[in-house]
């Protein structure tokens, strides 16, 4: 999906490892003053390898300032009462299973620069596509 808007060229697309550092930067940026930090390199390479399609983001201008970061899980095996490092494999996303019942959404953000755009819901219409 493109379009322009405000001269903007807004392209909703599946993330890559080459969008690493504007990855990283819209992270620090979007949990600024929070204790949250950032997912490491190694941390989105892992998530890439076991599922690519789930791994959403968006760009503007050729910079990617938003994403969505999923698994999918056999929820029988996790139930309601489960942490974040749990659901994750302790960050490993060792519990991604293609047979899986439950897409799970472990990640969204947007840079506080692009926010009032709507491009969570963009994120978000994506993950129900997928």
């Amino acid at each position: 999906m493109s379009q322009n808007t405000d001269e903007k060229t807004v392209v909703l697309r599946h993330l890559t490892l080459k969008d690493y550092q504007d990855l990283k930067e819209a992270m620090i940026e979007a949990y600024s003053g929070s204790r949250m930090s950032y997912w490491s390199e190694n941390n989105i390479q892992s998530i890439l390898e076991v599922f690519p399609e789930g791994q959403v983001c968006i760009e503007m201008n050729g910079k990617v300032v938003a994403a969505a970061l999923s698994l999918i899980i056999d929820y029988d095996q996790f139930g309601d009462q489960h942490t974040y490092r749990e659901i994750t494999g302790d960050y490993t996303f060792s519990t991604h299973t293609e047979k899986g019942d439950v897409l799970y959404g472990i990640e969204v953000f947007v840079h506080p620069e692009y926010r009032g755009l709507r491009l969570a819901r963009r994120l978000y219409d994506a993950r129900k596509e997928l």
